[in-house]
């Protein structure tokens, strides 16, 4: 699937509900979202990166070149999510997006989050996520509501090459 790219209409868009999860569109969606997420080597994606105004997103932490110290986490597809509170410490962290290439930023959010959404085959659920996940559903809600973590930046100062962090990191 193609990726939406900063400078889209539907990134700016708040995502409509899914009105059945079980319906097979919604089910072929997820599914072509798991495999697009995973060909680009991202952790998390949304509908609205897809072109789809649809609140459903996976989360998937696991160590990659990018972020070498996530958490191992099976994917989790989270249809029509809600945040019923954050907390914890507050944690500073360079993103970045699959929809947004090239440039990453230090965004500040919540180290803990604590959701309800709809599993694929359409039955409440409840979750408490902490750290690197926590941040990735926090990211990805973010879409949702039609913001990306440019955003959330602070400051433009806080904004880097995606080739000058991976450097960085390298010599850190």
């Amino acid at each position: 699937m193609a990726i939406a790219q900063l400078g889209e209409p539907i990134l700016r868009q708040r995502a409509q509900p899914v009105t059945d999860p079980t319906d097979p569109a919604i089910q072929t969606l997820w599914q072509r979202m798991l495999v697009t997420m995973e060909a680009a080597g991202g952790v998390g994606i949304a509908a609205p990166q897809v072109f789809e105004s649809l609140r459903l997103m996976i989360i998937a932490s696991r160590p990659n070149a990018r972020y070498p110290d996530a958490p191992q986490m099976a994917p989790v597809v989270l249809i029509n999510p809600e945040i019923i509170a954050t907390g914890g410490e507050p944690c500073t962290f360079v993103e970045g997006c699959l929809s947004v290439p090239g440039i990453r930023g230090q965004v500040t959010r919540p180290s803990e989050v604590e959701i309800r959404y709809l599993d694929i085959q359409g039955q409440p659920q409840q979750l408490n996520l902490t750290g690197f996940p926590a941040r990735i559903f926090l990211h990805e809600y973010d879409h949702l509501e039609g913001r990306t973590f440019l955003d959330q930046v602070a400051s433009p100062a806080d904004l880097i090459a995606q080739s000058v962090w991976e450097k960085q990191c390298q010599s850190a």
